[in-house]
């Protein structure tokens, strides 16, 4: 059985090495001790035509890089009592930055791993002040992004509700728009599937995003399969508009288990981080290479962004 299993990831893997899809992007999450992996992700031939770091204005590794040839997608990552992200954008934009979509807050619905911990409420208010107002400059709004736990889409839901109640006025009623759902998911293919259904079913006929998902904590053989029954999922779906896989880090550096990563512990692409590139499998074994002496740290990297993204607005 386990054989039989390998042998098809290999098949699988095959058949995926070459695909290029103009709706791959990048989870960017830096490691401050290897910023020379940065430039791997907009190296010549690399299929990926967006990304976002968790912050409202682009990461410094890509100054050199144009808006249009490696988008930059602002997120509202959490809570905020004034209109710096409105601010913010509006001022990209107004100095000819060109910015099709937002990304809404990062898992409301939790306060672990990573979560921006927000009631509906609260988040609606936000929005209708920070994010509502771009729509009149043709930006595409991303509906926040829940975990995908059971309570992320009735958190939606609530929130929508909150968000229609602050916008209407007597007997004028209205509804918060939104043009696109950014779905997380961290398990198997199966339940991946699934749960995109729950999604379009909650809000058909809706673009999806799927902006963090990966099989986490496996074995090789299983994780590299993952990546390739979805991929070729999500490419072949015209329900999903865009996606971007965690796992733009090295082995050592990683929340979401050694294998389930892009860059070997020598910054070297992975055969995952190779073909999410769009290039030939490289046969780079994810845990290979000097491990650094030091726990993983992508948890907080992203937390360090997220401070420095408010503190530089």
């Amino acid at each position: 059985m386990q054989l039989s299993y390998v042998v098809l990831a290999a098949v699988a893997s095959l058949a995926v090495a070459q695909t290029r899809s103009s709706k791959r992007g990048l989870v960017f999450v830096p490691n401050p001790n290897s910023p020379q992996d940065n430039k791997i992700w907009v190296q010549s031939g690399s299929d990926l035509t967006w990304y976002y770091n968790y912050g409202s204005t682009p990461s410094p590794a890509f100054d050199d890089v144009s808006q249009d040839e490696f988008e930059f997608v602002p997120m509202l990552w959490g809570a905020i009592n004034d209109t710096s992200f409105l601010d913010s954008v509006q001022g990209q934009m107004d100095s000819g930055r060109h910015i099709t979509h937002v990304l809404g807050f990062n898992e409301p619905d939790t306060q672990y791993y990573g979560g921006s911990n927000i009631q509906p409420s609260e988040a609606a208010d936000v929005w209708v002040k920070n994010i509502a107002p771009l729509a009149d400059r043709g930006v595409k709004l991303g509906l926040p992004a829940c975990t995908g736990g059971w309570g992320g889409i009735p958190w939606l839901q609530q929130f929508l509700g909150n968000c229609s109640e602050l916008i209407s006025t007597g007997d004028d009623k209205k509804n918060c728009t939104y043009d696109f759902v950014a779905i997380h998911w961290y398990g198997n293919f199966e339940g991946l599937a699934s749960h995109m259904g729950s999604y379009a079913a909650a809000f058909p006929n809706v673009t999806q995003w799927i902006t963090e998902y990966n099989f986490n904590d496996q074995d090789l053989a299983t994780t590299q399969a993952f990546y390739n029954t979805s991929s070729e999922y999500f490419d072949r779906m015209d329900s999903v508009g865009r996606y971007s896989l965690f796992g733009s880090f090295r082995s050592g550096d990683s929340n979401v288990g050694p294998n389930a990563v892009m860059l070997n512990n020598d910054g070297d692409l992975t055969d995952i981080g190779s073909w999410y590139l769009g290039i030939t499998g490289t046969g780079v074994e994810p845990q290979s290479g000097s491990r650094r002496g030091y726990a993983p740290m992508v948890g907080a990297i992203i937390f360090s962004m997220v401070l420095g993204a408010f503190l530089t607005i």
